[in-house]
């Protein structure tokens, strides 16, 4: 018999030297997928750039040079947006991985029982929309008649005051993406092989040590992707503060991309909230590159 090779090559009656097989089919295949890459992807990318050097006045964009970029530069508003980005960062990040790593743990534990009934309910949080958790957290933290409030007989002013606010944004956050992230590092540990943990219990060391020593040293590369993940997140981070505090009290907590909300859709800037956005993706492709940099040296 024929293999399939020989059937494809083979010439057709009629057309001598032509075979079945034409070079030009594959790309056949792929040029819908091309053709949507390109008109929705590298397409609004080309064009956002173009307008960050630009002026949109009366329905018409002017060339402006790096006129945009220099005002970012000096904007205090926009360099308070980075600040009270950088401080969620800085605290919610840590908080949600350790927690991440816990629940990845105890998930990870062959002792626990209905271990997938766990995840399910660690991981549903991610699985509800943005905007309706948004609105929950915000009734239950109402400062006069919030399920909060009336549990711990407090009277926090949870959307008029810097802290708190910034502090209801944080636990949004982590809630809705602690489970996800433990699911992600659950992974990583169910990659570590079951033998280290015997020879670590026979040569008489604790749980706490296991953990220490082979744990954490052994889901390393996957918990780095969750904190860079993370931190990607928060970076970007947009409809909590916009639907919960609305990045008051005076902008307290305006992050970068509220700023750029306001900017673009507010004002109509659209060259300086494009700027704005390269500006952000600058800092994301930095502390993304330097994280990698300094798994590397390690």
């Amino acid at each position: 018999m024929e293999n399939n090779t020989a059937r494809l090559q083979r010439v057709r009656p009629g057309r001598k030297g032509r075979t079945l097989r034409n070079p030009v089919t594959p790309y056949m295949f792929l040029l819908p997928f091309l053709g949507m890459l390109g008109l929705f992807m590298l397409y609004p990318i080309i064009y956002s750039i173009v307008i960050s050097f630009m002026r949109f006045r009366a329905g018409e964009f002017t060339f402006f040079g790096l006129s945009n970029y220099k005002f970012l530069i000096q904007d205090q508003a926009f360099h308070k947006a980075i600040l009270n980005t950088i401080r969620i960062l800085l605290i919610q990040v840590p908080i949600q991985t350790f927690m991440a790593v816990v629940l990845a743990t105890f998930m990870n534990d062959i002792r626990v029982k209905l271990r997938g009934l766990w995840r399910m309910f660690i991981f549903m949080p991610v699985l509800i929309d943005t905007v309706s958790y948004a609105l929950v957290f915000g009734l239950l933290f109402n400062q006069r008649e919030g399920f909060i409030n009336s549990l711990l007989r407090i009277n926090v002013q949870w959307f008029n005051e810097a802290i708190p606010a910034t502090a209801l944004i944080i636990m949004a956050v982590t809630w809705r993406w602690t489970g996800y992230n433990a699911i992600i590092i659950l992974a990583g540990l169910q990659n570590i092989g079951n033998d280290l943990y015997e020879a670590a219990s026979i040569d008489g060391c604790n749980r706490v040590k296991q953990f220490i020593h082979i744990t954490l040293p052994g889901a390393k590369p996957v918990i780095l992707f969750s904190v860079i993940f993370s931190i990607n997140g928060v970076l970007q981070l947009f409809t909590e503060p916009n639907l919960l505090t609305r990045g008051g009290p005076a902008g307290a907590t305006e992050t970068i991309v509220s700023y750029l909300y306001q900017i673009g859709f507010t004002q109509f800037n659209f060259g300086l909230a494009s700027a704005g956005a390269y500006v952000l993706a600058i800092m994301i492709a930095v502390v993304t590159g330097l994280q990698f940099r300094l798994q590397k040296e390690e």
